[in-house]
């Protein structure tokens, strides 16, 4: 039997009468989060571009437009809000599989709902075995994969055939013809760093749309490759120099990925968030300002290292994928949201001079320990010769140390607020705490009012 042909026989038994609590819980907080990071994306420049391309293609009206509250196709819906989603940096990620699975997987999953009318109850099961699939093949290739390729783009456009195919209701032979196709549309390469370009942001929106696209179309009957996965010539071999195909299959349908799913605090890439929590913590313990410290020594993994190791960000996108920039505004600004990823930060001289003094070094104990665990530990040295130190294993928003309902709400609530009204804000909250009751999601966003 395939591995498509198993992770099909999966998805088709996920029934939302049998999810434990703690995963429809799981589903509804990823649910919650994704849209807040979407909403906050949605009046930037490259969603605008995005938009305009959208508006141009036009489409039947099926599902929601975040951007607008208008409808389009689901494709193209599928497209826009998956890419918004990934503009801010605050969009969950898996640590193992190293993916963004809600900005991959969630936007397809609704676009599907919108355009049968599915209810609530369906949607959860959509991103149970989106969430599953995608993570399951992302943990097969990783670290290997990522060297190159930018999983959320890659092994996201599984999870989003996965989520759409359980919502349209393919059978099992369609769900394989489904997996077949999104395989051979995967990508997504990591090269846009060199330019802090704007493909990273399209990455799940194409994920999303070329899912989608895959489920309608096997629906209709059109084939794809059955041995998508593990065949000579099929997705796993052509990215991954190694691989472990048996984490796709092994102890599938007796536990859920989605409960290991991470939550961002601050708005830049999670290889940067174990070291700003840390200083954030030491600079509070210890009092600390910028004009006493005189070396920040950061120790982490490689591929921390090699994807955020740039002392010299010219744009706030860089700025995001810069370890060094996070580290020294964490220590000036004492948080590192959205709001402090701002022009006068980007180029505040005092940034800059911390910037100069913090030094990135590779840990081979952390090292062996990633990407279970995505640890660091920094030492501060102050202009007086004391040394301050702290280790973390998880950071803030993992499950092993996680954010409160509390501190999930409030921040859709700073995120959904760049976009919606109060009134709407509150209201999203409220409907997505008890999506299980909604009986037709085709309306569910069309309805909101923005600012």
């Amino acid at each position: 039997m395939t591995i498509s042909r198993q992770l099909s026989q999966y998805i088709l038994k996920v029934k939302f009468e049998d999810l434990p609590a703690s995963v429809v819980q799981a589903a509804k907080d990823a649910f919650l989060d994704w849209l807040g990071s979407a909403a906050a994306g949605a009046d930037k420049e490259p969603a605008q571009i995005m938009l305009s391309i959208v508006n141009e293609l036009g489409g039947n009206a099926q599902s929601t437009l975040i951007s607008t509250g208008e409808k389009t196709s689901g494709i193209m819906a599928a497209l826009l809000n998956g890419t918004i989603s990934h503009i801010v940096e605050l969009d969950d990620v898996h640590k193992a599989s190293i993916l963004h699975a809600g900005s991959a997987v969630i936007p397809a999953a609704l676009a599907a709902a919108e355009m049968i009318g599915a209810d609530g109850k369906s949607l959860i099961e959509g991103i149970v075995v989106g969430y599953e699939t995608a993570i399951r093949i992302g943990e097969a290739v990783t670290p290997a994969h990522y060297y190159y390729w930018h999983t959320t783009g890659t092994v996201g456009t599984f999870g989003a055939a996965a989520a759409a195919g359980k919502i349209l209701g393919l059978s099992e032979t369609q769900m394989v013809h489904a997996l077949g196709t999104a395989g051979t549309q995967a990508a997504g390469l990591w090269e846009f760093l060199a330019d802090g370009a704007m493909s990273k942001h399209m990455h799940p929106g194409k994920s999303c749309m070329n899912g989608l696209l895959a489920t309608m179309l096997a629906q209709k009957g059109f084939t794809g490759a059955s041995s998508i996965l593990e065949g000579e010539k099929g997705f796993i071999r052509a990215t991954a120099q190694e691989f472990d195909l048996s984490k796709i299959t092994n102890g599938l349908g007796q536990g859920y990925k989605i409960v290991e799913n991470s939550i961002k605090i601050h708005a830049s890439c999670r290889h940067t968030h174990h070291a700003i929590d840390i200083v954030l913590d030491l600079v509070q313990k210890h009092d600390l300002t910028p004009e006493q410290i005189d070396k920040i020594v950061v120790k982490t993994y490689p591929i921390a290292i090699d994807l955020t190791g740039n002392y010299h960000p010219d744009s706030l996108y860089a700025a995001k994928f810069s370890l060094p920039f996070c580290t020294a505004m964490a220590i000036k600004e004492t948080k590192a949201g959205i709001n402090e990823f701002n022009p006068t930060n980007l180029n505040d001289p005092l940034i800059r001079d911390l910037m100069s003094k913090v030094v990135l070094m590779e840990d081979p104990e952390v090292s062996a320990l990633y990407p279970e665990k995505w640890p660091a530990i920094v030492h501060i040295t102050d202009k007086r010769g004391r040394e301050y130190s702290g280790r973390t294993d998880y950071p803030q928003g993992d499950p092993e140390n996680p954010v409160s309902q509390e501190q999930l709400q409030q921040k859709f609530r700073q995120l959904a607020g760049l976009h919606y009204d109060l009134e709407t804000v509150e209201g999203l909250i409220d409907s997505i705490s008890e999506l299980e009751k909604v009986t037709d999601l085709s309306g569910f966003l069309a309805k909101r009012k923005g600012v």
